[in-house]
């Protein structure tokens, strides 16, 4: 096991340049002048218990807030047995499994994954990670430039899509030249024939999730298909893989190709750090960007696991690369691997009716509170709901900040709540807190 913290004296650095033939440390560096950084970084020099004592009194500023936040960033309770395997030297120490012959165990984990992911969407064919959501979505609209003999350059989204997701989005069409307009949403899903009325032959790609960012499901999902392949664009969908373990196959709806993120399985809540799923049909396999996993067989007919078809990535081929995602994600796709495994098809299935009772059910005890009307969407809801206040919402967040709990404000008088097993002890005090800021 290494050191977190090794410095070295002086002498022991002037040691080290030595023996690689250098005066000083900027010569084992070559940064063009254009982009180098010429000024101080203005962080003091610290020993390792001073540098331990500044991190602590920092991470101590965090606020203590029990959070019902959602949007993107779900906490499940996550086995203790993901942490022991994942933890072991032989995962945590593996970057890139270029080698088969000494990774054949993390090769068929991910392999694993893949078909997880395969089972759970219908579709045919699952690559072993991407950076998140926002990505898979933004490689989705390049994968329709290149799939398709159309024209089309316009990317649809729905109006309720969240801001930093669209931003990543607009990063990836920035390139290609392609446009990123929005649809109508109706009750917190897809205005279909408002949809119906924008999308035409320039449209390469309809993306529409389920559930949607306020909680909702949606309910058209065929119908969003069919008006996809009626104008010969791709139909991306977006959803995670606690989800469609109860709802519809994308498969079955039309969807080409399926995205999200696959961290609710392994991780809980990383503020921002995700594991994107990114699942298409098999007619599209060669242009599928990131790492694939494929079986054969060894000398021996053995079956082995093995990287494939990595003319794709820009690391074999850049002028010919279909993507430049290239930094390994493995990791956080093994630990939702395990997780998935742990829980079987049952106990998956399980997890998620529970993610639709428990916002059913703290919805019904909110809308009990005067003042707030909770959820404001018909329909189904999964794992988040959207509530009208009548005092402002805003105010409403900060006087329920100080009371320990972390809640969004979406509009002037509309908070949003999320709610798994893992707060369900917490509920009770947000119910009563709720009720005692909305007095």
């Amino acid at each position: 096991m290494t050191s977190p913290y090794a410095p070295h004296t002086d002498a022991e650095t002037e040691t080290m340049l030595s023996a690689v033939g250098v005066n000083e440390i900027d010569a084992l560096f070559d940064v063009p002048d254009a982009v180098a950084f010429d000024a101080e970084f203005g962080i003091p020099a610290h020993g390792e218990r001073g540098a331990r004592r500044e991190a602590a009194e920092l991470l101590g500023q965090n606020a203590d807030l029990t959070e019902f936040l959602g949007r993107g960033h779900y906490t499940h309770y996550v086995p203790s047995v993901v942490d022991d395997l994942a933890s072991r030297s032989e995962f945590l120490t593996s970057y890139t499994q270029y080698q088969p012959e000494v990774a054949q165990g993390f090769l068929q984990a991910l392999f694993e994954y893949q078909s997880m992911l395969v089972e759970l969407t219908g579709l045919d064919v699952a690559n072993c990670s991407m950076y998140d959501e926002a990505t898979a979505l933004g490689e989705a609209a390049t994968l329709s430039q290149r799939v398709r003999s159309v024209s089309g350059e316009t990317i649809l989204v729905p109006d309720h899509l969240r801001d930093g997701k669209r931003a990543v989005l607009e990063n990836y069409a920035d390139g290609p030249g392609l446009s990123v307009k929005s649809y109508p949403m109706a009750d917190g899903r897809v205005d279909i024939a408002a949809l119906a009325e924008t999308i035409d032959d320039d449209v390469a790609l309809v993306y529409a999730e389920t559930p949607t960012v306020r909680g909702v499901i949606e309910e058209c999902l065929a119908d969003i298909g069919v008006l996809a392949d009626d104008n010969d664009a791709l139909f991306c969908l977006g959803s995670d893989p606690i989800a469609l373990a109860l709802l519809e196959r994308p498969a079955d709806v039309g969807a080409d190709v399926v995205v999200g993120d696959a961290a609710s399985l392994g991780m809980g809540t990383a503020y921002g750090f995700g594991l994107g799923m990114f699942v298409t049909r098999e007619e599209y396999l060669r242009q599928v960007p990131g790492r694939l996993v494929g079986a054969s067989e060894d000398n021996d007919g053995r079956r082995a696991y093995t990287l494939t078809l990595q003319t794709r990535e820009q690391h074999i081929r850049k002028e010919r690369a279909t993507s430049n995602i290239c930094t390994n994600q493995a990791w956080v796709a093994l630990r939702a691997a395990m997780h998935a495994a742990w829980l079987g098809p049952d106990g998956l299935v399980d997890l998620a009716e529970d993610c639709v009772t428990r916002a059913n059910d703290l919805a019904a005890r909110l809308d009990e509170i005067a003042g707030v009307q909770a959820p404001v969407h018909s329909g189904h809801h999964f794992r988040e709901f959207v509530a009208h206040t009548d005092q402002p919402a805003p105010a409403i967040v900060d006087d329920l900040t100080a009371e320990g709990y972390a809640i969004h404000a979406i509009d002037d008088h509309l908070i949003q709540i999320s709610t798994t097993e893992v707060t369900a002890e917490a509920v009770d005090g947000l119910v009563g807190a709720i009720a005692e800021v909305t007095k």
